[in-house]
């Protein structure tokens, strides 16, 4: 019998689609800074890297002066933490983490999303109580693509060299890049933020609705 793995998973893109919450937070501090509106899909595109990443790519879009930045992002780290009216899980998502548990995986969470938003998301949907350990964007000075937070996640998990097993499940270029650098097989959630083809980013196998998770982590564990 193949013993359970743990598993980590990166959480914005992959198992809660928060981006109209984030565009909603977005154009509130635009307004407040009297900055012009965005659209969903500009937000959208902007996502990846962090909230630090997001803002940089909003205030060169809008040619907004780098010195307000600081202000600006502490604006919107105010609302952010409890914006979750709009977010939503994918469909299947809590059904494929609930099997995977019952399985006897251990689950955790590696995102670049800050630490009290992402836990914040995860009790809103009652996530929390799933997840051995949650590794935020500022939880470490690095940030995925670099390998660092996915390794220290694997670490609270129990991972080490006598026991190697792990899988990772994300959606971005970040994630692959992240994955392959700290040697670890992604399941890539092709429903996400991803930018890229498929085929441009590594990853062991791939997936477009959670329904489909169970079974392509019992398949990867044993290839």
């Amino acid at each position: 019998m193949t013993t359970p793995c743990p598993i980590i998973f990166d959480l914005d893109g992959t198992l809660i689609d928060s981006a109209p919450d984030i565009h909603g937070c977005v154009n509130k501090v635009m307004a407040l800074f009297a900055l012009p509106s965005l659209t969903l899909a500009q937000v959208r595109s902007f996502i990846g890297g962090g909230v630090d990443i997001l803002w940089t790519r909003i205030m060169a879009a809008q040619e907004v002066d780098p010195v307000q930045k600081p202000a600006i992002m502490a604006s919107f780290m105010e609302i952010y933490e409890d914006a979750h009216d709009l977010t939503q899980m994918y469909p299947g998502m809590r059904d494929a983490l609930l099997r995977l548990s019952d399985a006897g995986h251990p689950l955790g969470i590696c995102t670049n999303k800050p630490l009290q938003p992402a836990l914040g998301a995860l009790r809103h949907f009652g996530l929390d109580r799933l997840m051995q350990t949650v590794v935020g964007g500022d939880t470490l000075p690095q940030k995925k693509p670099d390998p660092a937070p996915l390794r220290l996640a694997m670490q609270r998990m129990g991972v080490c060299d006598d026991n190697p097993c792990v899988l990772f499940v994300g959606d971005s270029e970040y994630d692959a890049q992240c994955a392959a650098a700290a040697g670890v097989p992604l399941l890539l959630f092709t429903g996400g933020y991803r930018k890229s083809p498929v085929s441009e980013l590594p990853h062991s196998r791939a997936f477009d609705h959670f329904d489909e998770l169970p079974g392509l982590v019992l398949s990867a564990m044993t290839a």
